[in-house]
């Protein structure tokens, strides 16, 4: 599963919302055990636990967007939507709190 959050901001100021988001995503679910894994300048290796599995995804900055994509499991793809949600809201949140000038 892939998803685009476009954003109208630098290079730097997308990967400081990202990184903000991301940072927020594993605060606010510490009881999934989120990893976040920075494999380069312009991607994020993420993974969490959900019942008993394990799911995998990553975080991809363009100059116009960041692309999110998720590997879930069969079992748990009637909740992919609701990831994915949750991930894009976060995204879009710090994405216009760094358009407005908060970090």
């Amino acid at each position: 599963m892939k998803h685009s959050v476009p954003h109208d901001l630098s290079f730097d100021l997308a990967k400081k919302a990202a990184t903000k988001a991301l940072e927020s995503y594993q605060a606010r679910f510490a009881d999934y055990d989120p990893v976040i894994v920075w494999e380069g300048e312009r991607r994020a290796e993420v993974s969490f636990a959900v019942k008993g599995m394990t799911l995998k995804g990553g975080f991809d900055i363009f100059d116009d967007r960041i692309d999110i994509e998720m590997d879930v499991p069969l079992l748990l793809r009637p909740f992919r939507q609701k990831a994915l949600d949750v991930v894009e809201g976060e995204i879009s949140k710090w994405v216009a709190r760094a358009r407005s000038g908060e970090i």
